[in-house]
């Protein structure tokens, strides 16, 4: 008699649709926790702040403002027309990014006591911290949108891009703080490697550029390589922020009108995204049992 061996595969998919179906809901049964956590973080940022909630619309301003004298005072900008909606446009998601990452790396290890007094689905800290640096995005968006009109551009209907783009950003972000908050909750020197990415990758970054300034070949230690085409695979903030740029300032061929982007580009984009936020989900999910005694 032939044994029937389709049987154990079908249950162990059946087993593992189950589990993900039970963590969606666990998920959804704590939101309640999701919602004060991020209420907290809002609150812990701004405690003893004079300006509060001010500081998520100056900040990006300041920081503005001063690549601005820089660029445009101090150094030649090569003829980039509205300056300061160019630096803007990209500097909000960044600090977004910057946000998140930093917070989300921390999230674990920073509430050890909660992890350590009660249960509830681990998934949430990272998420909580996305959630408050989303909250400082729109607001500090908001004066984006001001200034835009204030410079005589507005808004067209490519800014319709950017809830695909947000969204995508959002997977990334969120797949990278699973990562790195499991990484922190194991190796203290996370936080300390990453205050040295965050440098390095701001620059890697076009912010205080144009992509299309990039160039096309360079030879490093005898390799030739395009960083054009380098950046697009290896930084998917680069196609964030130039999506961004793109839809809301322009390209450099356009110089402050506001531009259709390449589908394709974001497309790829967000299946890096995904592919990240599949990888650090099943990473966070698979080490969350040691938190407690690692911390």
């Amino acid at each position: 008699m032939a044994a029937n061996t389709s049987h154990p595969v079908e249950i162990y998919d059946t087993a593992a649709l189950q589990t993900r179906r039970g963590q969606l809901r666990e998920i959804l049964r704590y939101r309640y926790l999701l919602r004060n956590l991020v209420v907290r973080d809002v609150k812990v940022r701004y405690k003893n702040s004079l300006l509060g909630v001010l500081w998520s619309l100056l900040n990006p301003l300041l920081m503005m403002t001063v690549y601005t004298i820089l660029f445009t005072r101090l150094l030649p900008n090569s003829g980039i027309h509205y300056y300061p909606i160019f630096i803007l446009v990209a500097l909000i998601p960044w600090q977004f990014l910057q946000g998140t990452v930093i917070g989300g790396t921390i999230s674990v290890t920073s509430n050890a006591s909660l992890i350590k007094k009660v249960y509830f689905p681990r998934v949430l800290l990272p998420a909580s911290a996305l959630l408050s640096n989303l909250v400082h995005f729109a607001l500090a968006f908001l004066v984006l949108v001001v200034l835009l009109y204030a410079f005589g551009i507005g808004l067209s209907i490519h800014v319709l891009w950017v809830p695909l783009i947000l969204l995508t950003q959002i997977i990334f972000m969120l797949g990278l703080a699973f990562i790195l908050a499991a990484c922190q909750a194991f190796y203290r020197d996370t936080m300390m490697i990453l205050e040295v990415a965050m440098l390095a990758w701001f620059f890697l970054t076009p912010i205080l550029y144009p992509y299309e300034r990039l160039t096309e070949y360079t030879e490093i230690m005898g390799i030739a390589l395009n960083p054009a085409r380098l950046m697009r695979w290896l930084n998917p903030m680069a196609s964030v922020v130039d999506s961004y740029r793109t839809v809301l300032w322009g390209t450099m061929e356009s110089q402050g009108q506001p531009a259709s982007m390449d589908p394709l580009m974001l497309v790829r984009t967000l299946i890096t995204a995904v592919a990240i936020l599949i990888i650090g989900y099943w990473a966070f999910t698979k080490a969350e049992h040691l938190f407690g005694e690692k911390l």
